[in-house]
């Protein structure tokens, strides 16, 4: 069937499980817009195989193995691109600096296929690495390929999500725009909304896990996200902190008795619940924790999507509904 709705065509670098698709394809769609991906890639097998169930194409591999000539054109570029290695990074001699890094792999698809925007995500540590100056050669080759670049840490407590994530978003256009950052989001949702009501027992922590966090932790919330540092101190909050891919398997307890379920870190990420966890609980955790928060992303695109529509018409449509609606 035809669509003759306006078509912004994306990609999808270091794809994960989605959150930058769902939440650009949300926006669009409420904006009657037809997002289309035109390239996905992501190394790991099992986020390959979450994405596939849920999105209907499985995503390309090694995406350093593959020649950016090769990618379809595209009008945004998404990447929520890992951080290691920046070692290399220091000289400040831009895209240079980048080689050996997956970053360069994002500048060179940039500079072959001059999108008309990106958004990039990482974790907020990239701000201060090496005393900023990651940051800047980041920044630096950004700009040299032609593009006005904005960066915000950002945090997804403010955009309606119970939990406490801070990241890093880089924002470029090809044009200057009068692009500003989303205000935040007030209040988040209730944790009531996020936890199930009915969780299997393999979730609860052990008698001695619970009495040992109950001994010496009282919480003034209910229900609450009960948290353990790496030193040992217990800190609960009506929300959740940050999910981690790689942290200990009782470092988050809910009301200080059982661990989150794959659905529920999933909803703390933003993730619908059409959303299919086809993968193992431990995958599950994992992915959750390396994904990005789709409705703090999802408000960033409400604000750049009116400079993204390629029609004059339907751009000055949704100019005018980011001044009503966003009018910082």
């Amino acid at each position: 069937m035809y669509d003759s709705r306006e078509q912004i065509r994306f990609i999808d670098l270091f794809c994960g499980i989605g959150g930058f698709r769902i939440a650009f394809e949300e926006a669009c769609e409420e904006q009657d817009i037809n997002a289309k991906c035109v390239f996905s890639s992501d190394i790991d097998k099992y986020a390959q195989d979450s994405y596939e169930a849920n999105f209907g194409e499985r995503p390309h591999g090694d995406i350093t193995q593959i020649d950016e000539k090769d990618i379809p054109d595209h009008d945004i570029l998404f990447a929520g691109f890992p951080c290691q290695p920046f070692s290399i990074i220091g000289q400040m001699k831009g895209l240079n600096d980048t080689r050996g890094t997956l970053f360069f792999d994002i500048a060179r698809i940039i500079k072959e296929k001059e999108p008309k925007s990106f958004i990039l995500e990482n974790v907020k540590q990239l701000v201060g690495h090496d005393k900023g100056n990651t940051l800047k050669v980041i920044l630096k080759s950004l700009k040299d390929l032609g593009y006005h670049v904005q960066y915000s840490v950002l945090n997804a407590l403010d955009y309606g999500l119970p939990q406490k994530r801070e990241r890093i978003v880089i924002v470029g256009h090809k044009e200057p725009i009068m692009f500003t950052y989303p205000d935040p989001i007030k209040p988040f949702k209730p944790l009531t909304e996020i936890l199930e009501t009915k969780v299997n027992e393999k979730h609860f922590a052990s008698d001695y896990i619970k009495n040992k966090r109950k001994e010496s932790h009282k919480s003034s919330f209910y229900p609450s996200i009960w948290h353990e540092n790496k030193s040992g101190n217990i800190s609960s909050y009506p929300f959740s902190c940050a999910l981690r891919a790689g942290a200990s398997y009782n470092y988050l307890l809910v009301n200080g008795e059982r661990r989150l379920t794959p659905r529920e870190m999933h909803r703390l990420q933003g993730f619908p619940d059409w959303f299919k966890i086809v993968v193992s609980d431990g995958q599950a955790k994992r992915q959750a924790g390396n994904a990005v928060p789709v409705n703090m992303i999802k408000a960033v695109v409400q604000k750049l999507l009116p400079y993204v529509a390629t029609s004059l018409d339907q751009a000055a449509v949704l100019r005018e509904y980011d001044l009503k609606f966003n009018p910082s």
